[in-house]
């Protein structure tokens, strides 16, 4: 019996078997003649049913055509319905499902969660279980449960991926600590995989102490603490430094509710300062001042310590409120003022080591914490001693003499000079250095009224500026000699009871003044040349190096002439001369007023001698013209 959907294919059949048997065309006819026959009964028998199950619809409404097809009633359908459903699971993409394992090879796994086929997951999302085996459960993420080849797409990293994302948002949430594995350096901080999702590590987040070398934490295995999720780049970053801060605040509270002044604790070097070094005594840091750290002189805490040193220290004091603790390391150990042996005393002779130099002495280190200074007095003989940094350096050893020594202030006086006796207690000097004799010596100090000059260490004496040169006054020893120069002097006295010698350097050679009494006698002229002017006056040399004074007034020029300058040269009438006082007084000005007074006094002359030769002659006679014209030649002859 056919249906209406069979009645329908049979017409398109007999169409198909006419194409079948295209190679043969005279049977096209017969065969189409047979198809329709048999399509005809068929539909005739189908057209019976058809309208026997129309009377039957009319006679019962709630007929079942599927029922009538199938052969099932429609409860049998639906236990058939509900059987074939509990046999099925409902899957969703991006879902987790928990599969089974049910082969592997290298290349992939082949996974059954329940779907009507099983998926193929990569071998290489396996890598970290290398013991798994058919039969094992492993969690996968449904990607999709057809692709374009109709194969069921699975995924252990995204389901990995995802479950680790749960992990480190409740992570966030609750405050939960995660373990990871630090991969590798970037610029900041670190790479840190945590189950397989990679977190950043900043380098400040990695301890609380100052981190020298980053790359020994790179490979090793940490527990840290997520601080902070942008999932829409899904960046984590984790901190390990948050979690020693949570153990040192509870440290620190067991140590600071325990503390006291004079404790003793061990510590670690956590930090240096040139001012002192931080100590972390386990939780709470405290301050060991330089000062604190020895008895003896230190110049910087490294010279002492090192970084990451354990060390006992005592506790100085302690600021409840500031949380700051003071500490000492010298103040396990006794004073070494207080162990100082007896045989050092007043005069006793000590070695040591210049610690310190400064502009008014040295310090000198005899033992660590014991200290005597040398002052700039102590170091030599010498009344113009160099300063101490040109002739010290730290480190130096000496030899030295004990001058004064404070136990009780723990205060010590050296002294340098000691070590060789006194120039001027010598009964050898006043032979020495007898009046009269010459010497050479270096010029160590000048002053406005002369210049000290050293012959020997711890001796020297003053050259006058007024004993440097017999022809020329300086107005200051730097214009005629220089600082260390080496100069030539002789002995004019000596006071060895007040260690004062006075010196002289023009005596080296005969007075001069002698012989220039006779060249610059009083009224002469002379040529010179301005050195120098001055506010009273100017400086004049003449000749033979001798210098004169002109005083300002008598510096006026003649009328029209140009004003007389420094190099400027002209004459001078020498108005005074004093051998005694060495002096020779100048007037330009009286040498061109003596030139107009000689010629006004020969003006005169001649014109009363016109006076006194013209004859008398009257007016308008010829003896008269001629004696004029007599008169007149006479006087142009003149």
């Amino acid at each position: 019996m056919a249906g209406r959907k069979e009645i329908l294919l049979m017409a398109k059949n007999i169409d198909e078997n006419l194409l079948n048997n295209e190679e043969n065309p005279e049977n096209w006819e017969k065969v189409r003649r047979e198809e329709e026959n048999r399509v005809e009964h068929e539909a005739d028998n189908s057209l019976d049913i058809i309208s026997a199950i129309k009377q039957k619809e009319n006679d019962d409404v709630d007929f079942d055509w599927d029922e009538a097809e199938s052969g099932y009633s429609k409860k049998d359908r639906q236990a058939l319905q509900d059987m074939y459903n509990s046999t099925l699971k409902n899957f969703k993409a991006n879902e987790i499902l928990m599969g089974v394992v049910v082969a592997k090879n290298d290349r992939e796994v082949l996974l059954n969660i329940g779907y009507k086929s099983e998926g193929s997951v990569p071998a290489s999302e396996f890598r970290d279980t290398p013991n798994l085996k058919p039969g094992d459960k492993i969690e996968v993420l449904l990607e999709s449960t057809e692709d374009k080849d109709g194969q069921l797409l699975l995924s252990r990293k995204r389901a990995k991926s995802v479950r680790t994302w749960e992990i480190i948002n409740n992570a966030l949430e609750g405050e939960v600590v995660l373990e990871g594995q630090i991969l590798r350096r970037t610029k900041g901080g670190f790479v840190v995989d945590i189950q397989g999702v990679e977190a950043f590590l900043p380098g400040s987040q990695i301890d609380v102490k100052p981190v020298r070398d980053f790359d020994q934490y790179v490979g090793r295995t940490m527990e840290f603490k997520v601080v902070k999720i942008n999932p829409t780049y899904e960046n984590v970053v984790v901190s390990h430094k948050i979690l020693i801060e949570e153990k040192i605040e509870e440290q620190r509270y067991e140590i600071l509710k325990n503390l006291e002044k004079g404790q003793v604790l061990e510590g670690t070097v956590k930090n240096m300062t040139p001012f002192g070094v931080f100590i972390d005594l386990g939780g709470v840091d405290g301050l060991l001042h330089i000062t604190d750290i020895s008895w003896g002189r230190v110049n910087h805490p490294q010279e002492v310590l090192k970084l990451d040193d354990k060390l006992n220290v005592v506790v100085l004091d302690f600021d409840e409120e500031k949380k700051r603790i003071s500490l000492g390391m010298k103040q396990l150990t006794s004073h070494p003022w207080d162990t100082l042996t007896e045989d050092i005393v007043e005069g006793s002779k000590v070695m040591g080591k210049v610690v310190t130099v400064t502009e008014y002495g040295v310090f000198i280190e005899i033992k660590p914490g014991v200290e005597g200074l040398v002052h700039t007095s102590e170091m030599s003989w010498s009344q113009h001693p160099k300063n101490p940094s040109e002739m010290f350096k730290a480190g130096q050893e000496l030899e030295a003499v004990v001058l004064n020594i404070d136990k009780d202030e723990r205060k010590m006086s050296l002294g340098l000079k000691q070590l060789n006796p006194d120039p001027w207690t010598v009964n050898s000097i006043s032979e020495k250095y007898a009046v009269g004799t010459k010497h050479n010596g270096i010029v160590r100090n000048m002053t406005n009224y002369g210049l000290f000059v050293e012959l020997e260490d711890g001796v020297d004496g003053l050259v006058h500026i007024s004993d440097l040169s017999w022809t020329k006054k300086f107005a200051h020893p730097s214009e005629y000699i220089k600082l260390e120069d080496t100069i030539e002097v002789i002995v004019l006295s000596l006071d060895v009871e007040n260690r004062k010698m006075s010196l002289g350097h023009r005596q080296l050679t005969e007075d001069v003044w002698e012989t220039f009494a006779t060249i610059f006698t009083v009224g002469s002229i002379q040529k010179g040349n301005i050195k120098r002017i001055e506010p009273k006056g100017a400086i004049v040399e003449l000749e033979y190096g001798v210098e004169g004074f002109c005083p300002t007034k008598s510096l006026r020029v003649a009328e029209g002439q140009p004003e007389l300058v420094v190099d400027s040269s002209a004459d001078f009438e020498v108005v005074e001369f004093s051998k005694e006082a060495k002096r020779i007084l100048l007037s330009h000005t009286s040498v061109w007023q003596s030139e107009e007074d000689t010629e006004k006094r020969a003006k005169k002359v001649k014109k009363k001698e016109k006076e006194d030769e013209s004859p008398v002659v009257s007016e308008g006679t010829l003896e008269d013209n001629e004696a004029l014209n007599q008169l007149k030649e006479k006087m142009e002859k003149e």
